[in-house]
């Protein structure tokens, strides 16, 4: 069919109007998503304004009193970005991908994925898990940390901590718990590479996907999967999806204590 000039122009998206980025507003989400942008900006020679950050709240940032695994699971920090996303509202969307689930939507795909930063966790309150005094509280709302910690130390008193790196920092040191444990990617990109004992992978393994940055578009939207790939590193995404698929075969969810590292 010939097209005449009456028919609508297909949005260049980034030129016509700006790159529309879907992230959650936590702290840590907004600094990751602003590397994404970061990113683009840098591999296509754009201009601040042809990108815009969309920010939203997830229904995980808002139940703080529970394990998520009890009320939905890790679709808690994805569905608000998932419905933006299937309904135009934002072109693409940043995950963290420990907390995107396996099985996603069959119209979503993730398209890019940025170098992988620190797969470690780290130990705030203590130099090492050995130096914890017997039975002290440490907070984790991650059943593979509470596994891996009893195993070690079944002395150790763990209960559930929520909310944000920062919300977790503050209860630390409100003394609610003696220690805490924390991702160290997440807390690099807050500037607090100081912060806390590295663990060693050998001491405890990383939740799968730790440390990895995801991007996530429509399968449909061709022109915004090009523009993302420009950004994806291959070793990460080679690693990260051998780690999913291990999670996907176990059938795991998120009361499951599973640790990857690829």
């Amino acid at each position: 069919m010939t097209r005449t000039a009456d028919d609508k122009k297909e949005i260049r998206v980034g030129f016509d109007r700006p790159l529309r980025i879907g992230t959650r507003q936590s702290p840590l989400a907004l600094v990751q998503a602003k590397m994404v942008a970061n990113a683009i900006l840098s591999a296509h020679g754009w201009r601040t304004e042809q990108v815009e950050l969309v920010p939203m709240v997830a229904t995980g940032d808002k139940i703080t009193d529970r394990a998520l695994a009890d009320v939905g699971g890790k679709a808690l920090w994805t569905k608000e970005l998932d419905r933006a996303l299937l309904t135009g509202d934002i072109d693409c969307a940043v995950h963290s991908m420990k907390d995107v689930e396996t099985l996603r939507h069959d119209r979503l795909l993730i398209a890019a994925m940025l170098k992988r930063a620190d797969i470690h966790d780290r130990l705030i309150g203590a130099d090492n898990i050995d130096a914890l005094a017997k039975s002290a509280i440490v907070g984790t709302a991650s059943p593979r940390r509470k596994a891996q910690l009893l195993a070690l130390r079944p002395d150790l008193d763990v209960r559930l901590i929520r909310g944000n790196v920062q919300t977790r920092l503050k209860k630390k040191e409100a003394g609610e718990y003696q220690a805490i444990l924390l991702a160290a990617a997440g807390l690099n990109r807050l500037d607090m590479e100081n912060l806390g004992s590295e663990i060693s992978e050998d001491v405890m393994l990383p939740a799968p996907a730790q440390g990895a940055i995801g991007i996530e578009c429509r399968d449909d939207e061709h022109g915004v999967r090009s523009l993302l790939q420009t950004i994806s590193s291959r070793n990460t995404v080679i690693a990260v999806t051998a780690e999913r698929i291990f999670l996907k075969e176990l059938t795991a969810d998120c009361h499951s204590p599973v640790a990857a590292l690829a």
